[in-house]
C-alpha cells in the first residue's frame, strides 16, 4: 500500500477533541443529579462516557492510520452483517427494548445499536457502488434505483424498531453521497416528493409520531404530555442568556428535562454556558464539517471523495436535527448530539468513522 503522504488534518483533529472534551464535561454536569438519584454515584454516566471515549479514540487512531481503500474491499460484507444485525434486533428475546424502541443488542446496561453501524456501512457501500458506476448514475433505472432500493430496505428495517431519528440521519447522509456522485436533481426532486408522502404516511400510521408533530406546532397544547420535552428544553435555553447560569448551575437537570445527558444535552449547554457556549459548539462543528468537505474535494479518488462526503453527512445531518429539535424548530426525534451526548456505541462508532475521514485527509491533494 502507498504510504500516507502527509499528516492528518490538524484542524479536524483539534475540533474533534475540543468537542469531545466539552461533551465529557457537559455529560457530567447534566447527569450528576440523575446518576446520584438512580445509582448513588454522580460519576456513573461520565465514567462510562470516558470508557467509550477511550475506546473510540483508540479505534480512531487505528482507522486514521489504516488506508481507507481497505473499506472498499469489505463494504459488501459489512453491509450484509449490518442487515443481519437489524434482523436480529427485531427478534423478541434477542433485541432489547429501550425508550419504546427495539433497537438494541446487548446484555444488561451494555449494548450496541445496529442502526448506528448501518449508517457507516451504508455510506461505505454507496461510496464503492457509485464510484464504480459513475457513468450510469444519471440514469434512473440502471444508476439511481439500485442504491435507492438498498437504502429503502435498510430504512424500512430501522423503522420496524421503530427509530425514525437514526433512519433519517442514514437517509440524509446517503442522499448527499448519491447527489455528490452525480445523480440528476430532477430524479432526486421527484423522489423527494414521494419521500414526503411516505413520511406523512408513517406519521399517520403511528399515533405517537402524530402527537410529536402536533406538539411541535403547539407544545403548550399538551404541556404535561407530548409537548413536555420541548417546553422544558426552551425553559432551559431561555434563562441561559448570553453567558449562562454557570457550569453546573442548570435547574432543568433536576428531573425537569428528561434524559438531559442524551438528546437534550444542548439545552443544558445553553442554560449553563449561554449563547456563547452554544455558539462555540456550533462553530467547532462548522469547522469539522468545513475541513471534512475540503478533504472530500481534495481526495485522490472518487471512492475517497464520496466516503468523506458520507461521513461528514452523518455528522452534519445529526447536528442539524438535534439542535433543531432542542430549539423548537423541529419535532422531537430522539437523536443525540455527536461527540457531546452520552452514548456508548454511537460515540465509539462515530470516532471510528472520523478516523477514516482523517485517513482520507492524509491523501488530500
Amino acid at each position: 500500500m502507498v504510504k500516507a503522504r502527509s499528516a492528518p488534518d490538524v484542524w479536524m483533529i483539534v475540533s474533534i477533541f475540543l468537542i469531545l472534551a466539552i461533551g465529557l464535561v457537559m455529560v457530567y454536569s447534566a447527569s450528576a443529579v440523575l446518576a446520584f438519584h438512580e445509582f448513588g454515584d454522580k460519576f456513573y454516566y461520565v465514567k462510562r462516557q470516558l470508557l467509550f471515549a477511550a475506546l473510540g479514540i483508540g479505534a480512531m487512531f487505528v482507522t486514521m492510520n489504516a488506508d481507507y481503500w481497505m473499506w472498499k474491499k469489505w463494504s459488501k460484507l459489512g453491509l450484509i452483517v449490518c442487515f443481519c444485525l437489524l434482523v436480529m434486533v427485531l427478534v423478541p428475546g434477542i433485541g432489547v427494548v429501550r425508550g419504546g424502541a427495539r433497537s438494541w443488542l446487548g446484555i444488561s446496561s451494555f449494548g450496541i445499536q445496529p442502526s448506528e453501524f448501518m449508517k457507516l456501512a451504508m455510506v461505505v457501500f454507496l461510496a464503492k457502488m457509485l464510484s464504480e458506476k459513475q457513468q450510469t448514475v444519471t440514469l434512473f433505472m440502471k444508476g439511481l434505483l439500485p442504491p435507492l432500493g438498498i437504502l429503502g430496505v435498510a430504512f424500512g428495517m430501522i423503522m420496524l424498531q421503530p427509530d425514525l431519528g437514526s433512519g433519517a440521519v442514514m437517509v440524509g447522509a446517503s442522499m448527499l453521497v448519491i447527489y455528490t456522485a452525480g445523480a440528476r436533481l430532477a430524479h432526486l426532486g421527484s423522489l423527494a416528493l414521494i419521500g414526503v408522502a411516505g413520511l406523512v404516511g408513517l406519521i399517520l400510521a403511528a399515533p405517537y409520531r402524530l402527537q410529536r408533530i402536533t406538539a411541535f406546532l403547539d407544545p403548550w397544547a399538551d404541556p404535561l404530555g407530548a409537548g413536555y420535552q420541548a417546553i422544558q428544553s426552551l425553559y432551559a435555553i431561555g434563562p441561559g442568556g448570553l453567558v449562562g447560569l454557570g457550569l453546573g448551575m442548570s435547574r432543568q437537570k433536576f428531573n425537569y428535562l428528561p434524559e438531559p445527558q442524551t438528546d437534550f444535552i444542548f439545552s443544558i449547554v445553553a442554560e449553563e454556558l449561554g449563547f456563547i457556549g452554544g455558539a462555540a459548539i456550533i462553530i467547532l462543528f462548522a469547522i469539522l464539517v468545513w475541513r471534512g468537505m475540503r478533504t472530500a474535494i481534495a481526495a485522490p479518488d472518487t471512492f475517497g471523495s464520496l466516503l468523506a462526503v458520507g461521513i461528514v453527512g452523518i455528522v452534519a445531518v445529526q447536528v442539524f436535527i438535534n439542535i433543531g429539535v432542542v430549539i423548537g424548530m423541529m419535532p422531537v426525534t430522539g437523536i443525540t448530539l455527536p461527540l457531546v451526548s452520552y452514548g456508548g456505541s454511537s460515540l465509539t462508532l462515530l470516532l471510528t468513522s472520523l478516523g477514516i475521514l482523517l485517513n482520507i485527509s492524509r491523501y488530500s491533494r
